[in-house]
């Protein structure tokens, strides 16, 4: 029982840490993402020996797909959680200024120019996730080519 108990345990806190050496080999400096690294390989050398045990096969493949399903869902959740809002311009071009009319009454923070083909463009200055999202629908509804820029800090 301790067997399985150690080897159920190990692939969770092992497919945790993977999923977090992955985000931050991508998103952290390099002294953080060594480090990540170095604990990642040296539990996955544990996991490795803990992977010829006497435990049958199916159990060994089903304890390792449930921890893979928890465990990344878990770590992007909280990633998700974590994220802070950037402010996002959204450039849009339209054929109708309702579109921006419709953006205004909903708050969004915008700007309008008529252009000499006989139609818009439309700037959205998006804070928010929410507004982002709205502004997506919006621009959708009314078939917009839009493209979007992530704010940088200086």
């Amino acid at each position: 029982m301790n067997l399985i108990i150690s080897f159920i345990v190990l692939n969770i806190i092992n497919v945790v840490i993977q999923t977090v050496k992955s985000i931050a080999t991508i998103k952290c400096g390099k002294l953080v993402a060594a480090i990540v690294n170095a604990v990642a390989y040296g539990l996955y050398t544990v996991v490795v020996v803990y992977m010829v045990c006497e435990l049958p096969l199916w159990f060994k493949v089903l304890v390792i797909a449930v921890a893979n399903l928890i465990g990344v869902y878990v770590v992007k959740w909280v990633e998700e959680k974590n994220r802070k809002d950037k402010l996002w311009k959204v450039e849009a071009t339209v054929k109708d200024v309702a579109c921006y009319e419709e953006l205004t009454e909903m708050g969004i923070s915008c700007n309008c120019l008529y252009i000499t083909n006989g139609g818009y463009i439309v700037n959205c200055f998006c804070p928010t996730q929410k507004e982002s999202a709205i502004v997506k629908k919006v621009l959708d509804s009314y078939n917009a080519k839009y493209f979007v820029t992530e704010s940088k800090t200086l």
